[in-house]
């Protein structure tokens, strides 16, 4: 009889039946002076005790100016100190913390406003060449529900000296009321709707996701792991700073943003015990002309998570990176976010070639799409899971809720997996088509929602084509309306600035039709197939990834 594919992580370690507050308590209080929070760029060093210290300071003065338990608190900024702080100062009032990419522009930040109903938002003043200031200001003219916007950069002194109007007893008081069940974070992922869903996590959700990671990958308070990954993502907020505080490690980042160079430097300065990355920033570092000049003896461990990892990349990372214990993470924003994990000590070939086996506390099976059945191992079909990681649902989004997480509370991925017989997870594709880029989540349907905006624009079809450096890119298909004409590098400058830079197609295709069933459904996989050849991509389309 054949052996269904079926996972239980089965586990003698409880899961942690506390909040984030006081998990972040029990750390400080036993190692009070091991170094928290590294920021060499901002020149911050924090221990644990002082890390407790400043979250808490940034708790009394967001209950201050007014943020009740509950309420939406939005953080739109860059990698920062800050944003550590109000990632941890929030759960300790119960507010839910909404984070937003700092790669949105005007309309997508007005969707998240008004589809959490943010109350508070704190920010930088710029990034890049965005001006954050001048695009909150065009929203708060059209939503009025944000009552108040703090500037990071202007008021972070200020906020602090608010503390000082609250006592620490009524944020002790605050923090007895929470539950552990209770929301504390919206992380909107893209939604095949056209509009970005709120996946709403809770601290059970997100604290025991870190803590198991960390323990996979041995965290003691002598870890010290590097972040070059966003924190708007569960990659940089869960993966790396719930794992490190949950076991007492450093988090230490090396810039606002990923820069090859700063990284290695910051790893060797800093005696990063642990890295993380998507595969195109380890591939940058790599392929860098001064790679061979970096110090990674520190290293040990380290996650590559967020796209397909190529499995050659996965070898260079051990053998020139010292980073003989790194692992490959497999999940979704909605499961907070690890399902699957590679081990330190898991064979060489399945450590680069597969997404590990399943993580503690949770149940993975593999059904066919079209009856919903458990089908054999080896035998592909959609990966669902189930257990505490599964988030409580989509933020005011309850008929997009049932679409994802069935009434015995499985979570349908939309991927595509098989099991093998030692319990080893591959994933082998997508039913939904969601595209991959270089770790960020892109549904094509929600960049077809906005060019379809554009007046030369009678119909679109966006698709992903492979990729060597970023897994994936997005290449559209379009359809002009008659008397117009139109280049890709036009349609690119009109969707400069208004929508993320990431979701902007690299390839244009201009056609009369896309290919159909005799039903009338557009046959994406054709469309691919046709654009590999088309553009020459076979080799990119080669690569093995696990």
């Amino acid at each position: 009889m054949s052996v269904p594919s079926y996972l239980n992580g089965a586990s003698t370690l409880p899961l942690l039946g506390e909040t984030i507050g006081e998990n972040l308590r029990r750390t400080a209080e036993r190692v009070p002076e091991a170094e928290a929070l590294v920021v060499p760029f901002q020149q911050r060093r924090f221990t644990y005790r002082q890390l407790w210290e400043e979250t808490g300071l940034i708790a009394r003065a967001l209950m201050y100016r007014g943020v009740k338990k509950g309420d939406r608190v939005g953080i739109w900024a860059q990698n920062r100190f800050e944003w550590v702080v109000v990632q941890y100062a929030s759960a300790r009032i119960g507010a839910v913390l909404v984070n937003v990419n700092p790669a949105y522009r005007e309309h997508e930040l007005e969707y998240v406003v008004k589809q959490s109903e943010l109350s508070t938002l704190l920010c930088s003043r710029s990034f890049r060449n965005a001006d954050y200031l001048a695009m909150v200001r065009a929203v708060r003219l059209k939503v009025d529900t944000l009552r108040q916007v703090i500037v990071i950069d202007d008021e972070w002194g200020s906020l602090r000296a608010d503390a000082l109007r609250l006592s620490e007893e009524e944020l002790a008081r605050r923090e007895k009321e929470l539950q552990f069940d209770d929301p504390i974070n919206i992380q909107y992922t893209s939604g095949t709707t056209g509009f970005p869903k709120g996946a709403t996590l809770s601290h059970h959700n997100i604290l025991n996701n870190g803590f198991f990671i960390g323990e996979t990958l041995r965290y003691t308070e002598r870890d010290r792991v590097c972040i070059p990954v966003p924190f708007y993502h569960c990659f940089g907020m869960v993966l790396a700073n719930m794992a490190c505080t949950t076991h007492g490690a450093a988090m230490v980042l090396p810039g606002e943003s990923f820069d090859p160079a700063t990284v290695m430097r910051t790893v060797q300065q800093e005696r990063c015990t642990a890295l993380y990355g998507v595969p195109t920033m380890f591939i940058a570092e790599l392929d860098h002309p001064e790679f061979r000049s970096f110090d990674f003896s520190s290293l040990r461990t380290g996650i590559m998570a967020g796209s397909p990892c190529p499995v050659e990349v996965m070898k260079r990372v051990q053998k020139d990176m010292n980073m003989r214990e790194v692992t490959i993470c497999y999940g979704m924003t909605e499961t907070s976010p690890v399902s699957t994990q590679s081990r330190p000590d898991d064979p060489l070939e399945k450590r680069v070639s597969t997404v590990g086996t399943i993580h503690p506390h949770t149940e993975i099976k593999i059904v066919d799409p079209a009856t919903g059945k458990i089908v054999p191992r080896g035998v592909p079909g959609e990966l669902c899971t189930r257990g505490y990681s599964v988030m409580l649902g989509y933020w005011n989004n309850p008929g997009a809720t049932r679409e994802a997480i069935d009434q015995a509370r499985w979570m349908h991925t939309g991927d595509l997996a098989t099991i093998d017989e030692d319990g080893y997870v591959k994933i082998v594709g997508r039913i939904k088509d969601m595209v991959l880029r270089g770790g960020e989540n892109i549904f094509p349907r929600e960049v077809e929602e906005f060019l379809y905006t554009l007046p030369a624009v009678a119909d679109v079809q966006v698709i992903g084509v492979p990729d060597a450096k970023y897994g994936e890119e997005l290449m559209a298909w379009v359809k002009l309306r008659p008397g117009y004409q139109a280049t890709g590098e036009e349609l690119r400058a009109f969707c400069k600035g208004k929508i993320a830079t990431y979701k902007i197609p690299r390839y244009w295709k201009f056609c009369d039709g896309f290919p159909m069933t005799v039903t009338g459904k557009i046959q994406k996989y054709k469309m691919r197939e046709l654009a590999i050849e088309e553009l020459g991509l076979q080799q990119a389309a080669s690569i093995e990834t696990a």
